[in-house]
C-alpha cells in the first residue's frame, strides 16, 4: 500500500529557492492571483511549482509566466486543464507602473519567489531582482558557510 504525501504545513505552498541563488533580490511585492477552480484545489493539495517562472509587463498588467500546477484527476474533469498557462497576477496601479520603469530604465528582472495562503487566497511574492555574477555565487556561499561555523562553534561553548 502506497503512502500519501504529507500536505505542506503553515502557509506556504512553494518556493522558487532557485531564484534566490541566481539572483540578488532587491524590493519585494505581494500581488494576488486569478484563478480558475481546478488550479486552487490542486494548490490546496500543493501540487505547484515556480521553478521556472517569471513575470512578464504586458500592456499596464502583469502576468504569471512559466508556473506550473498539476491537475488533479478529480477537480478537472469537466475542463481541459492546461497546468503552464499565463496567470494574471493582481496589483494596484502604482506597482505596476514601478515595475515597468525599474525594469525598463535599471535592468531589473521581475520574478516569482513564493506562493502562499493568505486569508483563503493565493497570494504570490514577487520581486524585483538583479541577476548574479558567478564570482557573487561563490562569495554567497562563503559566508553562509561561515555563519555556520560561527554558529557551530557558539553553540559548543
Amino acid at each position: 500500500m502506497a503512502k500519501k504525501k504529507a500536505k505542506p504545513s503553515g502557509n506556504t505552498i512553494c518556493q522558487n529557492k532557485k531564484a534566490r541563488h541566481e539572483y540578488a533580490i532587491d524590493t519585494k511585492f505581494e500581488a494576488g492571483l486569478s484563478l480558475t477552480g481546478w488550479e486552487v484545489k490542486s494548490l490546496r493539495e500543493g501540487r505547484g511549482q515556480l521553478v521556472d517562472s517569471y513575470i512578464v509587463l504586458h500592456n499596464g498588467e502583469a502576468w504569471l509566466v512559466g508556473a506550473h500546477f498539476t491537475p488533479l484527476k478529480t477537480a478537472a474533469t469537466h475542463v481541459i486543464a492546461e497546468p503552464t498557462r499565463q496567470r494574471k497576477l493582481l496589483l494596484h496601479r502604482r506597482e505596476i507602473d514601478r515595475l515597468i520603469g525599474a525594469v525598463q530604465a535599471k535592468g531589473f528582472t521581475c520574478i516569482a519567489l513564493a506562493l502562499y495562503w493568505k486569508n483563503d487566497r493565493v497570494k504570490c511574492e514577487i520581486a524585483l531582482a538583479k541577476g548574479k555574477k558567478q564570482h557573487d555565487k561563490r562569495q554567497t556561499e562563503k559566508e553562509r558557510d561561515w555563519n555556520r561555523q560561527k554558529q557551530r562553534v557558539l553553540a559548543a561553548k
